[in-house]
């Protein structure tokens, strides 16, 4: 299994750090100039530059090089993860949606170990840090649960 994401603050970092912490491969790609909304995203994260490419670009990318993409959001999906939904569907590529403010992080995982089941390439999307505080500890606590599962 490899997790991949943009390496946004929030649930992409949480979906990275999960995967490093359990020694799980993980990379993705991120706009050009390694960018994300508190400043260069720090060299721990093995994912790649794509050159020329903004958000958008690198949402898309990242979709596209999965087996099927996990989204985390709260509430409503807005921005950069309601773009990630829109790329699945555009696309083709399975997802799963999870609602951080419905369902609990044991459920989440359970709902996510269940479609993950043939897919080796998992993309985790949602918001970033300063879109919604909770969403990095949610979305890792999720993270954690389901590497630990598939190990």
């Amino acid at each position: 299994m490899k997790i991949i994401s943009g390496g946004q603050t929030g649930v992409d970092r949480a979906g990275l750090d999960a995967a490093l912490e359990k020694g799980i491969e993980c990379g993705g790609w991120c706009p050009e100039g390694g960018e994300a909304e508190d400043g260069a995203i720090p060299d721990k994260y093995p994912i790649k530059v794509l050159p020329g490419a903004g958000y958008g670009q690198r949402t898309k990318r990242n979709v596209l090089d999965s087996d099927g993409t996990i989204i985390i959001y709260f509430s409503y999906a807005t921005g950069g993860t309601e773009l990630t939904i829109n790329f699945c569907i555009k696309e083709h590529k399975p997802y799963v949606l999870i609602d951080a403010n419905e369902i609990s992080i044991d459920r989440a995982a359970q709902k996510i170990l269940e479609f993950v089941k043939d897919k080796n390439v998992l993309n985790i999307a949602g918001p970033r840090a300063g879109g919604e505080p909770r969403a990095y500890d949610y979305a890792k606590s999720v993270m954690i649960l389901v590497l630990e599962s598939v190990k």
